[in-house]
C-alpha cells in the first residue's frame, strides 16, 4: 500500500515543503500516531499551534457544538456569539483598552497590521529586522529577513522597507539620519522573540527602547506575536512577559485551538480610526474557529497553563544546559517559557547546519519530533505543548542524550563516564 507521502507527492505541489515524511492518522496531547503504527512524541506542536495539546477533547466538543448552530455566516454580513465573545475575551485579557479584527492566518494578520499602521499615520515606511519571519505573502515577505529563498524571484516587493539589527538600539540614530526620516516611518515591526531566526531572546532594555523610540516619533510599534502568543512564553502574550505594550499586536497559530484563526489587537483609538472598507475578508472569525479559540483561552486560564509553562520551561532549559555541559556541539541553550532552543556548532565553534539536521533526523528515528530554525540553520527548537509533563520532557532529554552521544562518538569527540570531554 502506498504511503500518504507517496500519494501526496503525485497530486500536491511540493512548494510548501515538509519537515518529515510522516503520515499521521491521529494526534492527541503530546503525541502523533502514524500510519505505520508509531507513537511520536511531538515537540513541534504543529509549529506552535497545539499549545494545549493536539485534539483537546473540550475543544473538539466546542467545535461540534458550534457546528450544530452554524459553520459559516460571514463576519462582514452578520454578528454571532462566538465571534463577539472571543473579541470581548481578548480585549479583557489585553488590558481593556484594545479592539480586535479577526482573519485566518498569521500572514493575513501581519498584512492587516501594516495596513492599519499606514492608514492611521499616513506614512509610507516600515522598519523590520534582519533574521525576522513574518509570513509568505508579498507584503510579509517584504519584511521578512531570515532567508533569501522566501524572496527569490518575487521582487520587486513592498517599497519603503528599511532593515535594522535585532537587539541594537544605537543604530536608530543612523537609520533616521541616513536612510529614512522618522516622520516618514509608519511602523517598526518586531517579533518579541525571533522565531524562524533562531529563537533569539531580546536583550534587557531592547523592547523598552523600541517603545521609547516609537513614542518619540509617533511611530506605531507592532509586535508579531504569531508564535509567541497564547501562552508560549509563560504569559498570554510575550509583551506581558517583557513588560512592553505595543500599539498593535498580531496573534495566530495557537489562537484557534488548531482551527485557522488570527487576530489584530490594537489600541482602541487606532481601530476607531480605521473605517469600514479599509480592510476586510470573507472567512475571518469563522464561528468554529472562534468557538475553539474561546475554549482554548478558558482551558489555559482554568488549568493554570501559564504557570505550568513557566515551570516546565525552566525544568526543560535546565536539562538542555546539562547537555550543553556534556557535549561540545551544544552551545547557547536559551529559552523563555516553552519557547526553547540550543545551537549546534562545529569543533571550531561555527554553526553546524548539517549536524543540526542529523540530530533532528536521528531523534525522529527514536520517535521524537523536533524542528530546526535559525538563519544559519543550526538551531534545534523545542515547542512542547503547555500541557507537557516532566516525564515527557525527560523522555525528550533522554533521546537527545542518546542521539548527540552517538553522533559525537562518530565524529571522534567522546564524553567519558565522568562527563569530562576527551578529544
Amino acid at each position: 500500500m502506498e504511503s500518504l507521502f507517496e500519494r501526496c507527492s503525485k497530486v500536491m505541489s511540493g512548494v510548501s515543503g515538509r519537515a518529515t515524511k510522516l503520515g499521521v492518522v491521529n494526534a492527541e496531547g503530546s503525541y502523533l500516531y502514524t500510519e505505520d503504527g508509531r507513537k511520536i512524541l511531538d515537540f513541534a506542536s504543529g509549529v506552535a499551534v497545539n499549545n494545549i495539546g493536539a485534539k483537546h477533547p473540550e475543544v473538539v466538543a466546542a467545535i461540534k457544538e458550534e457546528a450544530d448552530r452554524m459553520i459559516h455566516v460571514g463576519h462582514n454580513v452578520v454578528y454571532y456569539e462566538s465571534y463577539v465573545a472571543l473579541a470581548e475575551k481578548l480585549v479583557a485579557m489585553t488590558g481593556g483598552d484594545t479592539k480586535v479584527y479577526f482573519s485566518n492566518s498569521g500572514a493575513e494578520a501581519n498584512e492587516g497590521a501594516l495596513k492599519l499602521a499606514k492608514y492611521v499615520t499616513k506614512r509610507p515606511a516600515v522598519i523590520a529586522f534582519r533574521n525576522s519571519f513574518h509570513g509568505r505573502t508579498i507584503g510579509c515577505v517584504s519584511i521578512t529577513g531570515s532567508n533569501a529563498a522566501y524572496r527569490k524571484y518575487y521582487e520587486p516587493l513592498l517599497p519603503a522597507v528599511y532593515w535594522a539589527e535585532y537587539n541594537n538600539l544605537t543604530q536608530f540614530d543612523e537609520i533616521f539620519a541616513k536612510m529614512v526620516a522618522p516622520e516618514m516611518v509608519a511602523a517598526i515591526i518586531v517579533e518579541p522573540v525571533q522565531g524562524e531566526g533562531g529563537y533569539i531572546l531580546p536583550e534587557e532594555g531592547f523592547l523598552q527602547g523600541l517603545r521609547k523610540i516609537c513614542d518619540a516619533h509617533g511611530i506605531m510599534l507592532i509586535f508579531d506575536e504569531i508564535q509567541t502568543g497564547i501562552g508560549r512564553t509563560g504569559e498570554l502574550y510575550a509583551y506581558q512577559t517583557f513588560g512592553v505594550k505595543p500599539d498593535i499586536l498580531t496573534s495566530a497559530k495557537a489562537l484557534g485551538g488548531g482551527i485557522p484563526l488570527s487576530a489584530i489587537i490594537a489600541r482602541k483609538e487606532l481601530m476607531d480610526a480605521w473605517p469600514a472598507g479599509a480592510h476586510g475578508g470573507t472567512f475571518g472569525g469563522n464561528p468554529l474557529a472562534c468557538a475553539a479559540g474561546l475554549k482554548t483561552l478558558e482551558i489555559i486560564e482554568r488549568d493554570h497553563l501559564l504557570e505550568q509553562c513557566k515551570r516546565m520551561g525552566a525544568y526543560f532549559v535546565e536539562g538542555l544546559k546539562g547537555l550543553q555541559e556534556k557535549y561540545d556541539m551544544v552551545r547557547n541553550v536559551r529559552g523563555v517559557g516553552l519557547m526553547d532552543a540550543m545551537e549546534i556548532v562545529t569543533a571550531e565553534g561555527l554553526p553546524d547546519a548539517q549536524m543540526c539536521a542529523r540530530i533532528k533526523e536521528k531523534a525522529l528515528e527514536k520517535d521524537l519530533l523536533l524542528l530546526t530554525c535559525g538563519s544559519d540553520h543550526n538551531v534545534v527548537r523545542f515547542i512542547a505543548p503547555l500541557t507537557v509533563c516532566k516525564e515527557e520532557i525527560d523522555a525528550c532529554l533522554s533521546i537527545l542524550n542518546e542521539v548527540i552521544g552517538e553522533l559525537e562518538v562518530l565524529h571522534g569527540n567522546v564524553t567519558n563516564v565522568y562527563g569530562s570531554k576527551q578529544n
